[in-house]
């Protein structure tokens, strides 16, 4: 699928607010499927998957997914996947080609634990969720939050390895989504804005404001996070039940506003520097929307911030 540039200029220019309104209830709609989807089958199993390489607002689509099925009666809890990293020994580490630690890698997940706790769940019991202290890598069970399923009970378990076969393959019973921003903006035949370009801006705009890491720094780090995510994500996307694209028309048009400036600082010896010359030039095509416009629950909030979801 792919947007076209003169008709998201043409709907600014017209009414700015409405065409927020109906990008973001578009995207209510397929959160809603995927509500259809996850209900159909819980008399199976009480565990979502929700899977979705980064950037993709895999996070506030589960909350979206977890109040819609609350307003359906059912009562929904969202888990982040990256609280069950493990606390990695360096000498046993899963590395990259080039000898560094691949924390795209499966490996860094208990398993073992999640297995265990899928399992529990299902039957009723009480689990432990531990919490991954990313300022000190390493895991702190005794930080740990209870979780436990009554009758008519959903948990949302999101996060990049949620169909990988060690998870999503011990527990095929499992609803399983996939989800990625996978439009690219087109002016007639011609590509102006690429898909993944979004997923990288997502990243660069959260990281930089809310994170601490420079735009140079996201870049160093993309080429591992795309390479994993063609060996641990994409291959196993066509196991989800609903694949679901979470871009949005309006939205190379808000993150204008963030992302020139800050791609402005990369330096001319860094090696994706003309790649983000491209990409600077790129958003002058696109007529630019005031962020304050954007709704307080919008998945664009995962990246620009003044949302109202906790992340």
């Amino acid at each position: 699928m792919a947007y076209q540039l003169q008709e998201i200029n043409k709907r600014i220019q017209r009414d700015v607010t409405e065409f927020l309104a109906e990008c973001d209830q578009a995207y209510a709609q397929r959160v809603s499927l995927a509500a259809d989807k996850i209900l159909g089958n819980l008399e199976h199993s009480p565990i979502v998957l929700l899977s979705g390489p980064s950037g993709s607002g895999k996070t506030t689509t589960a909350m979206k997914i977890a109040e819609e099925l609350r307003r359906r009666g059912v009562g929904s809890h969202a888990v982040a996947l990256d609280n069950y990293f493990k606390t990695l020994n360096p000498r046993t580490a899963p590395r990259t080609p080039e000898g560094d630690v691949d924390y795209e890698s499966p490996n860094c997940l208990d398993m073992e634990l999640l297995d265990r706790h899928f399992t529990a769940l299902s039957r009723g019991e009480e689990i432990l969720i531990p919490k991954f202290e990313f300022a000190r890598q390493m895991r702190n069970d005794s930080m740990g939050t209870p979780l436990k399923l009554e009758k008519n009970e959903i948990a949302i378990f999101e996060g990049i390895h949620a169909l990988n076969d060690d998870i999503a393959g011990r527990h095929p019973e499992a609803a399983k989504l996939y989800i990625s921003a996978r439009s690219n903006v087109n002016e007639g035949a011609v590509l102006r804005f690429k898909g993944t370009w979004m997923r990288l801006v997502r990243r660069a705009v959260r990281d930089y404001n809310f994170r601490g890491t420079g735009v140079a720094e996201t870049l160093e780090m993309w080429a591992n996070v795309r390479r994993g995510e063609k060996l641990y994500i994409s291959p196993y996307k066509n196991r989800a039940d609903v694949i679901f694209d979470s871009s949005l028309p309006y939205e190379v048009s808000v993150m204008r506003n963030y992302a020139v400036p800050i791609l402005h600082s990369v330096p001319e010896d860094n090696e994706r520097h003309d790649e983000m010359l491209q990409l600077v030039d790129a958003f002058q095509y696109f007529e630019p929307i005031d962020p304050a416009l954007v709704a307080r629950d919008s998945l664009l909030r995962e990246f620009i911030g003044g949302g109202s979801y906790h992340y």
